[in-house]
């Protein structure tokens, strides 16, 4: 074994960890800024916070590989275990672990089977769910009221719709814009088909009675978005009856599967969504028809029969001839029964009449009138002690009706009056007063106010011919002055007499 020499050990460097792992952090990344690796991903790991932390290895090795939430968010392809993928990125070095690891940028399938082999891992894994029976599937409305589209609305999907509704029967339709490719289009059409889902029956914004969710052709990147698991899960939970027309004929989707009808082309489906207007019409019109020939036949079918019958039965005449006859016979046979009749009855009268004596007569009255004397005494004790009953019932009850409860109640109600009249007096006089001293504040501010009190501080109020005075032209032109002190008025030339003023005295000129 060779030994490190003393003095060429002491002439190394020294550094402390930190520095050292500084070290290879910069020799990495300035020797790998920029990196393509192609790999197998292993484990992956997403936590809350929205990072993806992942392995990526082949048949030798394994490097650590992180992506972080804004960049996972972007991504048209999701990372899953087992797929082969090209990840972009940079190398670098986590010091607290003593590893390198790659800063992914851009992740995404390694070539056509890789996305096949994971559509079909993702296709399979559904279809163990059941997403895919046929017993899940719901029937189509035969003529919708309101449709639903998930489609980006500049496209020519939306346009060929609207124009094959127009022409086969006119119907309200619902357009929620989405992106129908890259990373926005999974969420934005699971959220679509979701929230048309959501809307109320009836609401201001009516509930869509089909969905129909389209896209035109592309390439199998291009339609990916619909082959996205929330996707498909989204459209196998719709209670919307929903049509799937994403790409053209030979284009499968994930969706297709979950839908309750696939559709080849968007056009396809809006021919499924509604039935031309005009076929209707004119099966509706043969349909009147042969009910109109149907009731035709059967009124002269019926008819017919009716006639047949009455051809078969007998002449009126001749149904009433042996009622006739037997009435003829009963009403021979009539007076000689009454006769009869009377004859038993005087009878069975005189039988009954031969067995009432006087003495029997005599005897039930005697009876009848024992039994009410027996009952008439058997009364009187009865009412007596009823009497004695009800007395005694009736003297309990009037021991308790006493006026002393009465007397304290009006002495209460009596207390309770006065209390109220009192408090009454004292609102009233309350009231009052702040009535007076608003009223003398009030004729405080009046007098303050008023020009009387601008009199008592040396200034006058000069009228002219009964007119209030403002200028020197006015003062010359009146035949006589009249001048108001604050002790009384005072006249100047003039004499014709004093009238009232017209306008107030507080605008005129004070001096």
């Amino acid at each position: 074994m060779d030994l490190i020499d003393e003095g060429e050990a002491g002439n190394a460097p020294e550094f402390t960890v930190s520095e050292l792992s500084g070290a290879v952090k910069r020799v990495i990344e300035g020797e790998f800024g920029f990196v393509r690796v192609k790999g197998e991903v292993g484990r992956v790991s997403r936590p809350r916070s929205g990072h993806v932390y992942l392995d990526l290895k082949d048949d030798r090795a394994v490097i650590s590989g992180v992506m972080w939430k804004g960049v996972a968010s972007r991504q048209q392809t999701q990372p899953e275990e087992g797929m082969e993928v090209v990840a972009i990125g940079r190398l670098t070095t986590f010091p607290g672990q003593s590893k390198y690891q790659i800063v992914i940028e851009e992740i995404r399938p390694a070539g056509m089977g890789a996305l096949m082999a994971m559509l079909e891992k993702r296709k399979a894994a559904l279809q163990a769910e059941g997403l895919f029976a046929p017993e899940r599937k719901q029937p189509l409305p035969y003529l919708p009221e309101v449709i639903g589209v998930v489609t980006s609305p500049s496209g020519a999907v939306i346009r060929d719709i609207l124009h094959r509704l127009r022409e086969r029967f006119p119907r309200k339709v619902l357009i929620w814009p989405v992106a129908v490719q890259g990373a926005k289009c999974a969420p934005e059409v699971a959220r679509a088909i979701e929230g048309f889902n959501a809307m109320t029956p009836g609401g201001a914004l009516p509930r869509p009675d089909l969905l129909i969710v389209a896209r035109g052709g592309g390439s199998i990147e291009d339609l990916w978005g619909f082959n996205e698991e929330i996707v498909a899960r989204a459209a196998a939970a719709s209670n919307i009856p929903l049509i799937s027309a994403v790409g053209h004929e030979t284009d499968t989707t994930l969706i297709d599967f979950v839908s309750d009808k696939r559709a080849p082309t968007p056009t396809a489906a809006a021919e499924l969504a509604v039935p031309v207007r005009l076929d209707l019409l004119g099966w509706v019109g043969e349909q009147d028809a042969r009910l109109t020939r149907a009731l035709t036949w059967a009124l002269e079918q019926r008819g017919q029969r009716l006639r047949d019958l009455s051809r078969a039965l007998p002449r009126p005449d001749s149904l009433l001839d042996q009622p006739r006859q037997r009435l003829d016979t009963l009403s021979d046979r009539l007076p000689q029964a009454l006769i009869r009749g009377v004859q038993q009855r005087r009878v069975q009268l005189s039988d009954t009449a031969g067995s009432l004596r006087p003495a029997a007569l005599s005897q039930r009255i005697r009876e009848a009138r024992r039994r009410l004397d027996d009952r008439a005494e058997r009364l009187a004790p009865g009412l007596a002690r009823l009497i004695a009953v009800k007395s005694e019932a009736l003297g309990r009850r009037a021991d308790r009706l006493t006026p002393r409860p009465i007397q304290a109640d009006l002495r209460a109600k009596r207390d309770r009056l006065g209390e109220v009249s009192r408090r009454f007096d004292e609102a009233a006089r309350g009231r009052v007063d702040d009535l007076r001293k608003r009223l003398d504040a009030l004729d405080r501010l009046r007098e303050t106010l008023s020009y009387k009190a601008t009199l008592g501080r040396g200034y006058a109020v000069v009228r002219g011919d009964g007119q209030v005075v403002t200028g020197k032209a006015a003062a010359a032109a009146a035949s006589g002055l009249e001048i108001e002190f604050a002790d009384g008025r005072f006249k100047i030339g003039g004499t014709a007499p004093r009238k009232a003023a017209k306008k107030p005295p507080e605008q005129g000129s004070l001096f």
